[in-house]
């Protein structure tokens, strides 16, 4: 009898335990909490290529709307694993901000969101296979956002790419630093009359990006080197500011415009409008009105165009204006691919074309997530609605002109809202801190110029 029972009992604590181990292996998560599902194990895979603020801001705002579920994927693919934070890039030239503060980190911060990150260049795109080459490596995906960004247009200007720097990417700052230091080495060497062309500066362009840039230079030149370069007098540097429209600034209300003239002409910074650069050589730039400027320093910001990486892509786009979208930000023609950002010729609902600036990138960014996951749920598509919340322009570090919300200032509180903004506004703590820290030590000492030459 003992031993009946004894068998019974074993059977049933065998059968039990076989239960018990069934629904365990059943139960438990096929990835423990500190391991990462792969973005290929997912059965909406949704790709985003470019790390600059739409791409960023889909993959971000993607990870937000999809936090808790398991059938959505995230994967950014970028050349570099940072953006660059363009509103402050112009602070390098004068030492304002340090260039790594402008790198903002893409990896460690789309990971803690849930996306997978990959530094890799664009190869190509099948769209009939839903498959990315980048890296040599293929990367399949459900959806695609394709947000290239942008790069400087000529305009088919002669000389431009050969003797001008364009502000195509983050060491633009520091480049434009080390022309100006290297300028004024030459000329501490110079024995008799020192050549005009040297130290003559020549910003083509006269939108945000240009005034700025003028700006920074005017603090350079005329504050912060002149303790280093006695000899030379700050007087005779010139920054001349060329414009191929009737006023600087044209996107700004016109009140500020004038505001902004003002400030340009009590800097001595000479604005040269309606007139274009012709040709650019090593020693001058000709105007199409005839005139040269003797200088050996010009600095492109006269325009952008779409990524040049689209013309290896089957994609309708125009030369300028990039990929053809509708506006639910669709590519032409393709249900699963998407395009925003620079690369992309969005419009508002009134069809008209949406800015190529940071606001306008970042808005894109979140309607297209919204997008993608209401394509995913079988949702209704939402057409993009572009709202400008305003411009704002720094003149150095303790003047800029400002429009918010129909909100028209200028001067140092100005200035004072454009750094609060963009500290803000900054995606690394680690930046704001630092940037921060300069700004206030600023206060006591005058920030080091120097020349790093590799």
């Amino acid at each position: 009898m003992n031993g009946l029972l004894k068998g019974a009992l074993v059977a049933c604590g065998g059968a039990a335990g076989a239960v018990a181990l069934r629904r365990a292996t059943q139960t438990r998560p096929r990835y423990q909490p500190w391991e990462r599902a792969p973005y290929r194990d997912f059965p909406n895979r949704v790709l985003v290529i470019g790390g600059g603020f739409a791409g960023y801001t889909a993959a971000r705002e993607l990870c937000r709307l999809t936090h808790g579920r398991d059938d959505v994927g995230v994967m950014l693919i970028s050349r570099e694993n940072y953006f660059t934070f363009w509103p402050m890039l112009a602070s390098v030239i004068s030492s304002d901000v340090e260039t790594k503060n402008v790198a903002q980190p893409l990896r460690r911060a789309l990971i803690r969101d849930g996306a997978s990150f990959r530094r890799a260049d664009l190869e190509a795109v099948d769209p009939a296979r839903h498959i990315v080459t980048a890296g040599g490596r293929e990367f399949p995906y459900e959806h695609l956002v394709l947000a290239l960004g942008a790069e400087p247009a000529y305009f088919g200007v002669p000389g431009v790419e050969e003797h001008a720097i364009s502000i195509r990417g983050i060491g633009a700052g520091e480049e434009i630093t080390n022309k100006v230091i290297e300028r004024y080495e030459e000329t501490t060497l110079v024995h008799g009359e020192v050549p005009e062309s040297k130290l003559t500066f020549v910003v083509i362009g006269g939108g945000a990006t240009g005034v700025e840039i003028a700006s920074e230079l005017h603090s350079l030149v005329r504050d912060l080197l002149v303790p280093d370069y006695p000899n030379i007098d700050p007087r005779s540097v010139k920054i001349i500011l060329v414009d191929r429209n009737k006023e600087i600034l044209k996107e700004l209300d016109p009140a500020l415009r004038r505001v902004a003239r003002k400030k340009l002409a009590d800097l001595q910074i000479e604005v040269i409008n309606n007139v274009k650069a012709k040709e650019i050589t090593a020693e001058r730039v000709i105007l199409d009105d005839g005139r040269e400027i003797a200088t050996e320093n010009v600095i492109w910001t006269a325009g952008a165009r779409a990524s040049v990486k689209l013309d290896d892509l089957d994609f309708p786009h125009d030369e300028r204006r990039g990929l053809l979208v509708d506006r639910f930000m669709r590519v032409e023609g393709h249900e699963d691919v998407w395009g925003i950002g620079d690369s992309a010729a969005n419009v508002d609902e009134h069809g008209e074309p949406v800015p190529p600036n940071a606001q306008a990138a970042v808005q894109e960014g979140k309607a297209v997530a919204r997008n993608i996951i209401a394509a995913i749920d079988g949702g209704k598509l939402e057409p993009f609605r572009y709202r400008p919340v305003g411009q704002l322009v720094e003149m150095g570090s303790e003047f800029a002109v400002n429009e918010v919300m129909g909100v028209k200032f200028s001067g140092f509180i100005a200035a004072l809202f454009w750094r609060m903004t963009y500290l803000y506004k900054l995606e690394s703590p680690n930046s704001r801190v630092r940037i921060a820290a300069d700004w206030l030590l600023d206060l006591f000492y005058e920030p080091s110029v120097t020349q790093i030459r590799r």
